[in-house]
Formats: structure tokens, C-alpha cells, sequence
């Protein structure tokens, strides 16, 4: 039977990690201020995941806990990594496919209600007539 002792982390390394904390939340402050454009989403995310493994690592003591246990929470990183980059992949690719109609539904509404303040009657002609016959 061996005995599982607690590992004791010295405080200079919890004061550097908190300090490194403080300082990537400070970077996350200044970079949402700034104008990223398509990188500002995964630079938030990046800098949070970097604020993350530092707490998993050293807060709750993962580096100096059994390799099984980094193993469970690195497959489970792995799996909401695709299925968020899945959900990316569709938000970012939405209304490419030559099956979907152009514009925002806010602009075909807008542009319905053009079309039946222009002609009343005309609504139910379009809604009863196929668009290709």
C-alpha cells in the first residue's frame, strides 16, 4: 500500500502564477478594447484557456497529481475544443451554400413588407405560385 502524499506548492510560485493571472487579465482587458477584427474571438479564447491551465495546473495542484487525471482533462479539453470549433465552423460559413437565399431574415422581412406595401394582392399570388416551376 503506498502512501499518496499532498504535494505543497511554495508560495513564490503561487504569488507568480497570481501575478501571472493579474497580468492576462489586464491583456484581456486591453486587447477587447482594440479593434482585432476576425481574431478578436480567439484571442479571447486563447487568453482564457492560457488563464485556465494556469489554475488547473497550480491552484488545484494537477501538475503534481497522477498523470491519469491530465490525461481525463486533456481528452475532455479535446472534445470541447471540436465541438466548439464545429459550432464555429457554422456560425462563420452560414449562408454560403448555394441552398440558403442571400441576406439577413431581418432583410427578406423587410424586404416582404416592401413588397406588400407596394402591392397587397401580391403576396398571395407569390405564396401561391412556386418560384421554379
Amino acid at each position: 500500500m503506498s502512501a499518496h502524499g499532498h504535494h505543497i506548492t511554495p508560495a513564490r510560485t503561487l504569488v507568480m502564477v497570481f501575478a501571472g493571472l493579474v497580468f492576462l487579465t489586464i491583456l484581456t482587458v486591453v486587447t477587447s478594447r482594440m479593434e482585432t477584427g476576425p481574431l478578436h474571438v480567439p484571442l479571447a479564447i486563447a487568453i482564457a484557456s492560457f488563464k485556465a491551465i494556469l489554475v488547473v495546473l497550480f491552484f488545484m495542484a494537477l501538475k503534481y497529481d497522477n498523470k491519469v487525471n491530465a490525461l481525463i482533462l486533456s481528452v475532455g479539453t479535446l472534445f470541447v475544443i471540436v465541438f466548439l470549433g464545429i459550432t464555429l465552423l457554422d456560425t462563420m460559413y452560414r449562408g454560403d451554400l448555394p441552398n440558403t437565399q442571400k441576406g439577413t431574415i431581418m432583410d427578406q422581412q423587410r424586404a416582404e413588407e416592401a413588397l406588400k406595401a407596394e402591392d397587397p394582392g401580391a403576396e398571395a399570388v407569390r405564396i401561391n405560385r412556386p418560384e421554379n416551376p
